[in-house]
C-alpha cells in the first residue's frame, strides 16, 4: 500500500518515537486479522517492525487509494501479550 506523508504525520509519529519506515513496514506487512476497521474511516494494525518492535499504526485511506497514517505508537506490554496470543 502506498503511504502519504506530510509534516504533520511525520511529526506525530516522531513524537511517539516511531520512524516512518517502521510504521510503513507494519502496515505493509499486516497479518490477519489486520488491518482491522476501527470506525470513523480509520484502520488499525498491530504488528512488528523488521527489527522486532511492536507497534500500533492507525491510518485512513484517501480517495486516491493512498494510506495516510494518523497515529503510530509502541504497543503496551498487555497489547503485545494479546497480539502474541493470536
Amino acid at each position: 500500500m502506498e503511504l502519504r506523508w506530510n509534516a504533520w504525520n511525520l511529526g506525530h509519529v516522531s513524537d511517539h518515537g516511531v520512524l516512518p519506515t517502521e510504521a510503513e513496514w507494519v502496515v505493509n506487512h499486516a497479518q490477519a486479522p489486520y488491518p482491522a476497521y476501527a470506525g470513523d474511516g480509520k484502520w488499525r494494525v498491530w504488528g512488528q517492525t523488521r527489527e522486532g518492535r511492536y507497534l500500533q499504526v492507525v491510518f485512513v485511506v484517501d480517495p486516491d487509494g493512498t494510506a495516510y497514517i494518523i497515529h503510530a505508537r509502541p504497543l503496551t506490554e498487555r497489547e503485545k501479550y494479546l497480539l502474541r496470543r493470536r
